[in-house]
């Protein structure tokens, strides 16, 4: 049984005549013919009663070329799939990002894709870093942007930006109208970190060592948002990271500070498993995050 046999009995079944279903299908009549009695001659059973000038469908024919019918449109799809596959920037992409950067880069990172592969949505998984790494081990996801160090065997990462750290105070802070601070200062006040587990937390701390120091009180939050609305009714202040304090996500309940040179900050890549079949779709996306407009993300070239 083969796909051009299932072809042939579809067009008999719907043109009813020989001559016709044999133009249909651009073979000469006998040849179609040969073939729909080889395969009736396999199935062991009859699939068309002749008559002298049409053909029609006995009870099992019916059943029989329903089925080839679904089975060519299956078959169509595999054709399909593989032509999407040669066509590495038309088709779904699911993409893993961390907490701490997926609300503030994700809309400028859609905007800026629909400009270079319109063609391929993104499926988000956000998470933390540990589960994304189990994420692409399992290929549950195709890539993931998270902040480097980031060493898994059969991964490779790209590096994107740069992304600087601000101290933030709410209004009527001491500091609000500070230009810079040193990193050392910061240890000299209420500080509030993401809870233990979250990479930038642990880049926080490696950044401001003092904030550990037993003369300074540490407090937590679950998630950037939380800690913004902490500061911001006077509860201490944190460090978070350049892009969490763009618009829309900017207030006028807190004030940003810089550091003094060097500025501490975290380094965001693409990760992405050995041998991925569909490297265009990731230079897509790194052109995506170069064309982002955004001082917060010093694009590493």
């Amino acid at each position: 049984m083969t796909l051009t046999e299932l072809r042939y009995i579809v067009a008999l079944a719907q043109e009813g005549r020989f001559s016709r279903a044999a133009e249909r299908c651009s073979v000469s009549q006998p040849t179609l013919s040969v073939a729909i009695q080889r395969l009736e001659e396999e199935l062991g059973v009859l699939l068309f009663e002749r008559g002298k000038n049409q053909v029609s469908l006995t009870d099992v024919g019916e059943q029989v070329v329903n089925q080839a019918a679904r089975a060519l449109e299956e078959a169509d799809r595999i054709r399909q799939i593989a032509h999407r596959g040669r066509n590495q920037l038309e088709g779904g992409f699911k993409l893993g990002v961390i907490h701490t950067i997926g609300p503030y880069l994700l809309p400028e990172l859609i905007v800026s894709l629909k400009g270079i592969a319109p063609d391929m949505p993104l499926a988000i998984e956000e998470t933390m870093t540990a589960t994304l790494a189990e994420m692409l081990r399992h290929g549950e996801v195709d890539a993931a942007i998270l902040a480097l160090p980031f060493d898994q065997t059969g991964v490779v990462t790209r590096p994107l930006y740069d992304e600087p750290f601000k101290v933030v105070v709410p209004k009527g802070h001491p500091w609000e109208n500070k230009e810079e601070i040193g990193s050392d200062e910061v240890a000299a006040e209420d500080v509030l970190l993401l809870k233990a587990g979250n990479c930038f937390r642990d880049q926080v701390m490696d950044a401001c060592p003092q904030i550990s120091g037993a003369d300074t009180e540490v407090r937590q939050g679950h998630s950037i948002e939380t800690i913004r609305c902490m500061v911001a009714s006077g509860f201490g202040l944190s460090v978070l990271p350049a892009g969490a304090l763009c618009k829309p996500y900017s207030t006028d309940l807190l004030r940003e500070v810089r550091f003094k040179p060097p500025v501490p900050s975290r380094r965001i890549a693409l990760a992405w498993r050995v041998g991925f079949t569909r490297p265009k779709a990731i230079e897509a996306l790194c052109r995506a995050v170069a064309g982002i407009d955004n001082p917060s993300y010093q694009h590493v070239h």
